[in-house]
């Protein structure tokens, strides 16, 4: 099965992230997401495509609350039918707090996204941090990639 295609649009204005860059680093890190399936039927195993929207909070929070009951802004939205939606103002202030850039903190979404299409859920601590530890590793040598 042929790797999906990642299409990336950026939908808000405040911040100016680097969509070739971030392109490159998903491409770079699909084998990694794929490597990292939890079963043969997660979605990204036959997903041909999946977008990438970047957008506000408000947009998220919004997106959060019809979906998932929760109208208060997020990090990261996932659909199991290849739609990822990510935050770039909760990136602007997580990446302060985390000591990275606001281009590092999407690409973690990125992946973190890419993630829950491998069949990974952060509900459960255990299982939370071995998806932080692999997403990690996977941006990682996706940078070294790029």
């Amino acid at each position: 099965m042929p790797l999906p295609k990642l299409r990336i649009y950026n939908r808000q204005k405040a911040h100016a992230i680097p969509l070739p860059w971030l392109r490159r680093i998903g491409k770079a890190a699909l084998p990694g997401c794929f490597a990292a399936l939890k079963s043969p039927d997660a979605p990204l195993a036959s997903l041909p495509e999946i977008e990438i929207t970047i957008v506000n909070d408000t947009d998220i929070a919004r997106v959060h609350g019809d979906f998932l009951d929760d109208p208060t802004p997020t990090d990261v939205i996932t659909f199991h039918h290849g739609e990822i939606l990510i935050s770039a103002d909760t990136a602007q202030r997580q990446c302060l707090d985390h000591g990275q850039s606001v281009d590092y903190e999407v690409a973690l979404y990125l992946i973190h996204g890419l993630m829950h299409l491998a069949g990974w859920d952060d509900h459960e601590a255990e299982e939370a941090r071995e998806m932080a530890k692999r997403q990690e590793a996977i941006l990682s040598n996706a940078l070294k990639a790029d």
